[in-house]
């Protein structure tokens, strides 16, 4: 008799990884575009090297597995805090399409917008 591998490992290793890029990344990036230069602490990049920086692969591939995992680590903590805060668990199989839906929506709406630039 074998054992039905489970993929909650899998899932968890996502929700970590999606954490910490999250903690990372997204609070330089925050403050770099959002406080730094429109402020005039730094002086701002031109547009046309952004648009090329943005136009590269790796930078494309970097942010578009950021998005994904940060959506991934919000389906995984979204889904938990329905489960434990609210007590929600017959609603399991909803909230599992709903979360993890949300998270390949956003995911696949990156993917396309990454690619448009």
């Amino acid at each position: 008799m074998t054992k039905r591998k489970s993929l909650e490992p899998l899932a968890w290793l996502l929700f970590s990884l999606g954490g910490m890029a999250a903690a990372l990344l997204i609070p330089v990036l925050l403050f770099l575009f959002g406080i730094a230069f429109p402020l005039g602490w730094l002086s701002a990049p031109d547009h046309t090297y952004l648009l090329s920086v943005l136009r590269h692969p790796v930078t494309r591939l970097v942010l578009f597995g950021l998005c994904v995992l940060a959506l991934l680590h919000w389906a995984h903590r979204f889904r938990y805090m329905l489960y434990d805060g609210l007590r929600l668990e017959q609603f399991s199989v909803l909230i599992i399409l709903a979360c993890y839906g949300a998270a390949v929506i956003g995911s696949a709406t990156a993917a396309y917008l990454l690619l448009r630039v």
